[in-house]
């Protein structure tokens, strides 16, 4: 699964969320949700667990 960058930063200004909060609340390590935002893919699992953090469904961070 690959999250897309620009969504996923987008959505943590908007929620004035930091890597390190949303990997508290996704249970998601700060390295992987750094790695996520350089670009790299992830797991189902780990996607989802960040959607969730977010509270936004999945498809709305997916790339196009």
């Amino acid at each position: 699964m690959r999250i897309d960058r620009v969504k996923l930063v987008s959505e943590l200004t908007r929620q004035d969320l930091t890597q390190k909060r949303l990997a508290e609340l996704s249970g998601v390590s700060r390295a992987t949700i750094n790695y996520i935002r350089s670009g790299k893919s992830c797991s189902d699992e780990i996607g989802c667990k960040i959607a969730k953090a977010l509270d936004v469904p999945i498809e709305q961070l997916l790339e196009n």
